[in-house]
């Protein structure tokens, strides 16, 4: 089948029921694998923010918004070093979700990420829905090019803002080199989707376990993080016995970083590394996993396990 610029998520990726596949090979014979993720993200204070935590007293949202810039802003100042050291502590690398404008805009961060060998992934240029990109080609040339200058390195991994695409985004993500997106969030292991110039693997990241979802749409209390990443992994833990399951954990500064939440984020991390056959990767390294235990068919663009 061809696969064009309108062709529908089911086109792209048939459905393949996970007890039908064979087993993946172990990564050292880990029985999960857990991806953390940080996202770091460029707030223009000349657009609508991101997310609101102080709605306006009339219901009217200002422009500037200051209350809700400050609030992004805390995160990168101070909740941004809250977390770090606790992955620092734990001698976990995540994979970093950035805005290009992050690596101008605060360097201090970037720098420091880089440093620690986190993983850089593509997040859009500034923090703002794709579709509501005037030119998604050029944003995310300038994205994939402010990531390279800064680190040596172009990114192979991308999540769009808020997940968002359109329907031929990951033709264009893949056109500009991305090899990994975490926008589809449909799979508890790595699966390929077909795009006009080559395969795409869909990385099982999270909705479920996202301090965004969790805290800032639903409102739940602060140890709701623990409780749901623990129950979590222990039910994907013991399904890893039969086959390896992949677990991803996503977190934003301006939320996990916060004093009433880190602690929940620390016993969460404690908690699964203090299980045995536990690996904690980047995204990177589950591509590079995956392409080795599930290859690639050569040459073609359609590729199904």
């Amino acid at each position: 089948m061809n696969i064009n610029s309108s062709s529908t998520p089911a086109e792209r990726l048939p459905y393949s029921a996970i007890i039908d596949r064979p087993a993946l090979a172990r990564p050292d014979n880990a029985r999960i694998i857990v991806w953390p993720i940080v996202n770091v993200e460029h707030w223009d204070i000349a657009r609508p923010m991101a997310r609101q935590v102080l709605p306006a007293p009339t219901g009217v949202t200002p422009f500037p918004d200051v209350p809700n810039w400050a609030w992004h802003e805390y995160g990168m100042r101070v909740g941004f070093w809250r977390m770090k050291a606790l992955f620092d502590k734990l001698g976990v690398a995540p994979t970093l979700s950035i805005n290009g404008m992050v690596c101008a805009s605060y360097p201090r961060v970037a720098q420091a990420a880089h440093d620690a060998g986190w993983e850089f992934m593509g997040h859009g240029y500034i923090q703002m829905p794709t579709h509501a990109v005037d030119d998604q080609a050029a944003m995310i040339a300038k994205t994939v090019e402010a990531i390279r200058d800064f680190t040596g390195n172009a990114p192979v991994g991308w999540l769009c803002p808020g997940l968002t695409e359109t329907l031929d985004s990951v033709d264009l993500l893949h056109a500009a080199g991305i090899r990994y997106i975490g926008d589809w969030v449909l799979d508890d292991e790595p699966c390929r989707l077909k795009t006009a110039t080559g395969p795409m693997v869909a990385m099982p990241y999270s909705v479920e376990l996202n301090d965004v979802p969790m805290m800032a749409v639903q409102h739940h209390r602060s140890e709701e993080f623990y409780t749901r990443v623990r129950d979590s992994f222990d039910r994907l833990y013991m399904e890893g016995e039969e086959r390896v399951r992949v677990m991803a954990i996503a977190v934003h500064p301006f939320l996990s970083g916060v004093p009433h939440r880190i602690k929940h984020l620390e016993d969460a991390l404690n908690y699964i590394a203090g299980h045995d056959g536990v690996r904690f990767m980047t995204g990177k390294q589950i591509l590079e996993w995956y392409d080795q235990a599930s290859p690639a068919q050569a040459g073609t663009a359609a590729v199904q396990r």
